[in-house]
Parts: structure tokens; C-alpha cells; sequence
């Protein structure tokens, strides 16, 4: 149970593979600008209590695999990530703010994947073996 995060009355393995893009993929994440947005994310993350697992900052997007709590929904971290580092890079970085003159930077959308040490295979043949009743979607006693 060691790779498992514990908090207040849970214990939980949430991992997901985020991604967004620069909005008209254009190469703006180099040197102090993706420094910055880095610096950015990990706040937001330690905020959040998001554990980030792995990063990959490229010109044109961002790869994140992060470890995320059970009360905090994919949309909600993704609008803080994409909302905050927006604004601050935007207000810092003239270029920035000449390049996106309606103020985003991101492109709409993101990229959301979940993973785990589960497949959807194992957890059927789990599901499965409990009980043989409805095949989808069974209840326990009937």
C-alpha cells in the first residue's frame, strides 16, 4: 500500500495524463517563459495537493502525469492550470501579451487520460466473478 496517497478518512491512487496546447500551436514555451509556466504549475498543483509524477514542457504544449485527491474534479484543475498560468505569463511577458491580444494563450480543450495499476479487463473478471445475475449491472441477493 505504499504507492497509494492517504488523506482525511480516504485512501486513493488517482494518476492522470493531462495535456493542452498553445493556442495556433504557436512555439511560445522556451526559456524564461517555460521556466515561468513551470514555477506556475507547481504552485497550482501544491495548492491543490495535486503530486505531479512526471512534466514535459514542449514549444507548442504540456505534458503533466499527476496524482490528483479524490475531491478535486479534472475540469475544475485543468480551469486553474490553464486560467492562472495564462494570466500570469500574459501579464509578465510582453511578447505574450502581443501575440495573444484577447488574453488566452491556450488553446480550447485539453487531453485527459486516466491511469492505474488496474486494467478494465481485470476489473470486468472481477465484477464478473462476484456473481453471475445481470451481465452489466447486477445486485447483490437477487
Amino acid at each position: 500500500m505504499s504507492n497509494y496517497r492517504k488523506g482525511s478518512h480516504r485512501v486513493f491512487s488517482i494518476h492522470l495524463h493531462l495535456v493542452w496546447i498553445t493556442k495556433y500551436r504557436k512555439k511560445i514555451l522556451s526559456g524564461d517563459i517555460a521556466q515561468r509556466a513551470r514555477s506556475l504549475i507547481r504552485g497550482i498543483c501544491e495548492k491543490h495537493q495535486v503530486e505531479i509524477l512526471k512534466g514535459h514542457i514542449a514549444p507548442d504544449h504540456i505534458h503533466l502525469f499527476v496524482s490528483v485527491p479524490p475531491n478535486l474534479a479534472v475540469s475544475k484543475l485543468m480551469q486553474q492550470l490553464k486560467g492562472r498560468t495564462s494570466h500570469g505569463m500574459i501579464n509578465e511577458f510582453p511578447l505574450l501579451s502581443r501575440q495573444y491580444w484577447g488574453r488566452h494563450m491556450w488553446a480550447r480543450g485539453y487531453f485527459c487520460c486516466s491511469s492505474g495499476n488496474v486494467t478494465d479487463e481485470v476489473i470486468k473478471q472481477y465484477i464478473a466473478q462476484q456473481e453471475d445475475a445481470d451481465e452489466t449491472f447486477r445486485i447483490e441477493g437477487e
